[in-house]
């Protein structure tokens, strides 16, 4: 990570890091996601990740994937009488949220020691790899993301949650790529998804008004990029309606030496918490 690479960060709450991950790496974990959702049986559990509803309580599918292997649909994958609109693969909105531990092919992409050199170098002083989400952004019916703030899921005291956002495929406007405000993760947290008895809802905490499109620069990278950010950075994705997708892979990191919260939805009782080497 060089000097300018940190100011950057630091003034900007993001950095775009290009060419991080190669070519054979990204198909590997590709290949890897698509036998995850091959031996999906959707009967199990017709879960639907959305970030529209704020009063959506979580179930209990969601509530135990910090600790498993699991599948979400996208919000539009159903019809009017819930049946599938597409085939299985192309109706699942991502694979969430423990794979980084519980399986050796996401294991090896996100112990990096690479990754543990940035991590210290933004001043993680003991990073632990909280979540991994493989993200499918589908084509026609990729879900928007909404604005939002990565420390509302992963409050800890003092603020500490990072993302390691890996593109998989090149994203650009047309297929829903990131949004960010430069400067944005000096603005108040905003609202907190708060658990409590088996459910989590968020909960807003702070009046300040979302970004628009206006005041945020696109994040427009090629399959490869590594793109680290704030917890605190406000960032969105649209919704995806072109015939292309959009997959990512990412790693929401928090510092050991923060207080995290109790009544954070993730918490880990089974599997031990690791860093990146």
């Amino acid at each position: 990570m060089l000097d300018g690479d940190l100011a950057r960060y630091r003034e900007q709450g993001f950095i775009v890091i290009p060419g991080f991950k190669s070519a054979d790496a990204i198909a590997g974990l590709r290949a890897r996601a698509q036998a995850i959702v091959e031996a999906f049986d959707p009967r199990e559990a017709a879960s639907i990740f959305t970030t529209k509803d704020d009063s959506v309580r979580s179930d209990a599918y969601f509530m135990e994937s910090g600790e498993a292997i699991r599948c979400f649909f996208e919000e539009e994958a159903f019809d009017e009488t819930g049946v599938l609109r597409t085939p299985k693969a192309r109706a699942i909105n991502k694979i969430g949220h423990a794979m980084h531990d519980l399986d050796p092919v996401f294991e090896a992409f996100s112990h990096d020691e690479r990754l543990a050199d940035i991590a210290f170098a933004i001043g993680l002083r003991q990073p632990l790899i909280y979540q991994s989400m493989y993200i499918f952004k589908q084509p026609q019916i990729g879900g928007e993301v909404t604005w939002h703030q990565d420390a509302a899921f992963f409050d800890t005291d003092p603020p500490s949650v990072t993302g390691f956002w890996f593109a998989l495929e090149d994203a650009r406007r047309d297929n829903g790529c990131m949004w960010a405000q430069p400067g944005g993760h000096r603005s108040p947290l905003r609202a907190r998804f708060v658990a409590s008895n088996g459910s989590a809802r968020l909960r807003a905490i702070d009046p300040t008004p979302w970004p628009t499109i206006d005041d945020a620069v696109p994040l427009e990278v090629e399959a490869g990029t590594l793109v680290v950010f704030d917890g605190m950075l406000p960032h969105y994705s649209a919704p995806n309606r072109s015939p292309r997708s959009r997959h990512a892979y990412t790693l929401h990191v928090v510092d050991g030496t923060a207080k995290y919260s109790k009544d954070n939805w993730l918490q880990r009782s089974a599997l031990p918490l690791r860093g990146f080497a």
